[in-house]
């Protein structure tokens, strides 16, 4: 439906038998193709090119005005209070989550965090060594449960200074009630901190004004996600949480006044970005915006939930196949996470690549925690591969659509998985290799 705006969908890959297919690529959880505009604005702004804050020439004056106007549009885009947030940018959602685990120590001290089972390790690994940590369980389904995380912020009686969370599951997709769980949260005392990797580029987000009960405090996501490559990630949050302090990192562009004595700190979010900043990264995120805005993130996200939808029902199909979600289709992204029984998800992965052109992922997709409650796999069970780093590790194969794929491509997959979960034997045999490779 979108096809027309993303950039590289012709390219052609090599599959067995010295053919070539056009590449279907249905990974976009992890990375997504940029967009037609993206690279034509990243192009045209090549020209204007110069320093951030760094110079007074007519292009470094354009370079900067840029870099500086891209916050507004940012904060915009999530409908944050420009009076009350800002929007500081790094790398990608993991350094922005790491960022915020860095400067928030000073607030919350000796104070709680809370996790959830559900995470990327992204969101869970940051807070583990600052600060104590406890974990929000989920269900069978692998649906953070709400009842829990009140009995915990009971249970701490109010020290529970932050709940950390993923706005959607990069395993199953599940979207997680973020409103529902900051009115929660507030209730009891806490900040609430979304994880939207997945969430922003697939779904209508809006941070909320900062005196509704529901409101999020703050918010990480990544520019790769939302096919704008060039490596920029955005952390949001209440500009009075970097006032005081100073960044992790240190150096250029994060000071007002220094001496062999003494540093006086430039405001934040200047104090929050050492070094010459990501231009090209701001620029194709804010074109990434201008166009995701344009075609509007509702109809975007009713697409694809329309593609997840039929992936489900044609998956039905497949002989062997374990499905790790459930038909609701409102409260989740387009993931899907299955495995053929008798057969690795890495040998799956291979076959569809080897035999389809087909890009997915296989593995525990940086969620190890949360694939384990999945399988239903004990920590004595993990140990042994802990013990022995040859034994092929559990995981599951993972589907993610961005608004581009189309029921065309489904259907090929659907017919390859097909084939694999009808010849489980002659696909352990063939690439049985792999596996210890």
């Amino acid at each position: 439906m979108y096809k027309k705006y993303v950039h590289g969908l012709d390219t052609l890959v090599p599959i067995e038998g010295g053919r070539r297919v056009t590449y279907i690529n249905f990974d976009n959880a992890a990375t997504t193709p940029p967009l037609k505009a993206v690279m034509k604005r990243i192009n045209s702004f090549s020209h204007f090119y110069s320093s951030v804050h760094r110079g007074t020439g007519y292009k470094s004056i354009i370079s900067s005005l840029a870099y500086d106007n891209s916050r507004d549009i940012v904060l915009d885009f999530l409908g944050a209070d420009k009076k009350h947030y800002t929007a500081i940018f790094v790398k990608n959602t993991t350094e922005a989550i790491n960022k915020l685990s860095y400067r928030l120590k000073d607030e919350i001290g000796d104070g709680i965090v809370l996790s959830t089972y559900m995470e990327h390790h992204s969101n869970d690994l940051p807070w583990r060594y600052k600060y104590r940590l406890d974990y929000i369980e989920v269900d069978e389904r692998g649906r953070l449960s709400l009842d829990h995380l009140e009995y915990l912020l009971k249970k701490y009686r109010g020290r529970v200074k932050l709940v950390t969370v993923t706005g959607a599951s990069n395993v199953t997709g599940y979207i997680n009630p973020i409103h529902k769980i900051a009115k929660i949260c507030h209730k009891y005392g806490s900040k609430i901190m979304v994880d939207g990797a997945q969430l922003v580029p697939h779904h209508p987000v809006n941070l909320k004004a900062v005196d509704h009960p529901e409101h999020i405090d703050y918010i990480a996501f990544s520019a790769h996600k939302m096919y704008a490559p060039f490596g920029i990630g955005v952390l949001i949050g209440p500009r009075s949480t970097f006032e005081k302090g100073f960044s992790e990192f240190v150096g250029g562009g994060t000071v007002d006044v220094v001496t062999p004595r003494e540093v006086t700190w430039a405001p934040p979010p200047e104090k929050e970005e050492a070094g010459t900043p990501n231009l090209f990264g701001v620029v194709a995120l804010v074109e990434s915006i201008r166009v995701l805005k344009k075609l509007g993130i509702e109809p975007i996200s009713n697409y694809e939930r329309k593609l997840t939808k039929y992936t489900l029902e044609r998956l039905k199909e497949v002989p062997n196949i374990v499905i790790y979600d459930d038909e609701d289709i409102k409260n989740k992204v387009s993931i899907i996470s299955f495995n053929i029984r008798g057969l690795h998800h890495g040998l799956v992965a291979a076959a569809l690549s080897m035999e389809g052109g087909i890009g997915i992922r296989s593995g525990c997709f940086c969620a190890q925690p949360y694939i384990q409650k999945l399988l239903k796999i004990n920590v004595e069970e993990m140990d042994k591969y802990k013990r022995n780093r040859d034994i092929p590790r559990p995981g599951t194969v993972r589907i993610s659509y961005g608004m581009y794929n189309s029921f065309d491509e489904i259907n090929v997959l659907i017919e390859l998985l097909k084939q694999i979960g009808n010849n489980i034997d002659y696909y352990n045999y063939k690439y049985k290799s792999l596996l210890s490779t």
